[in-house]
């Protein structure tokens, strides 16, 4: 990723934005207070890395319960930092991929994996990985993430890693907030739409500037989703969808991915209509033509000005295919009968 970019309280994108320490839960679930010498002491914070360490304890197992990871899951953990959040993974998942970028951390997470033979340590910037290549595959993310790696980790987990199903993810307020997000709002974006093409929330937990230290200027919340298909899998009886009525049907990588070039074209221009936005873009060859724009919009009933906040992320996957930017529907399928 090239360079760093400032967070909106002043700190530089890194592994974390608020590392998990100080007090919290220890191996096999035991809490460790804030004046624990058991351990060496955690190096000073750097701002580069957006390292604000977690140091409320009962926050931290309520974290870790929220996470809900079992025994079959593949945790990939970024920002591990010396592995307050990392042993608790530890005992619940079959395996933790741990990405750190701080070398401090290097031979704190070396001795922790020689003693647990379920974690495997990946020095440097998730962001610059491989992540698709990991082996076993990740199932669930857990992670405390910094503002500038949020948004790009959780949206190239939900598009390349196809066996993940569930995340569970410290973020700032504002992007919390912005992920499930409703239309015709400030905080609805293309972020908002393609993560409920792909998810659907589960919980929402506010967590105070208080529970960090150094205390971030902004408060922070813990979110947790997973795949649509993972819940109508729990949830569905054998042979029904519990997909609900209005979301969007399911999307393979392909189409996924065009979905994704379309809403960001439209949202990258967020002030102006579709006709203005997406007249010119190019796709599979063709070019949109301002009538083409107008032509979708009206089979859909929508208005010559539509602004792309307007449309549900269900709406964005008809326009594209009243666009033809998706390829039209095979009739019976839920795509087709809109459901």
């Amino acid at each position: 990723m090239a360079g760093r970019r400032e967070s909106h309280d002043g700190r530089s994108r890194g592994a974390g934005h608020g590392r998990p320490g100080g007090a919290g839960a220890g191996g096999r679930g035991d809490a460790v207070g804030a004046g624990d010498r058991s351990r060496p002491p955690r190096p000073h914070s750097l701002h580069r890395y957006g390292q604000n360490h977690l140091v409320d304890g009962n926050i931290l197992r309520v974290i870790v319960e929220q996470a809900a990871v079992t025994a079959d899951d593949v945790v990939l953990e970024v920002g591990a930092a010396d592995g307050q959040l990392t042993r608790p993974l530890l005992d619940r998942a079959l395996l933790v991929h741990a990405f750190e970028i701080d070398h401090r951390y290097a031979a704190r997470l070396a001795r922790l994996a020689v003693e647990r033979g379920n974690l495997r340590v990946h020095p440097g910037d998730a962001l610059k990985q491989d992540l698709a290549g990991l082996d076993p595959a990740p199932t669930a993310l857990v992670a405390n993430l910094a503002y500038n790696i949020a948004i790009p980790l959780i949206m190239t987990t939900i598009a390349g890693l196809p066996r993940m199903t569930r995340w569970a993810v410290m973020v700032q307020k504002e992007l919390g907030d912005r992920l499930f997000a409703v239309p015709s709002t400030k905080a609805y974006s293309a972020v908002s739409v393609l993560v409920q093409l792909a998810c659907c929330r589960e919980q929402v937990r506010a967590v105070p500037p208080s529970a960090f230290r150094p205390q971030p200027r902004v408060e922070s919340s813990f979110v947790t989703f997973v795949r649509h298909e993972a819940r109508e899998a729990g949830e569905a009886p054998a042979g029904r969808s519990m997909r609900a009525a209005g979301e969007a049907p399911p999307l393979d990588s392909v189409d996924y991915a065009a979905m994704g070039t379309l809403v960001r074209l439209a949202f990258g221009q967020r002030r102006k209509v579709l006709t203005n936005s997406l007249s010119g873009a190019a796709h599979a060859g063709a070019v949109l033509a301002r009538d083409d724009v107008l032509r979708a919009l009206d089979e859909l009933g929508l208005e010559p000005a539509a602004r792309p906040e307007e449309l549900t992320p269900s709406r964005w996957v008809e326009f594209a295919h009243a666009l033809g930017w998706l390829p039209a529907p095979v009739p019976g399928t839920p795509a087709a009968s809109g459901g």
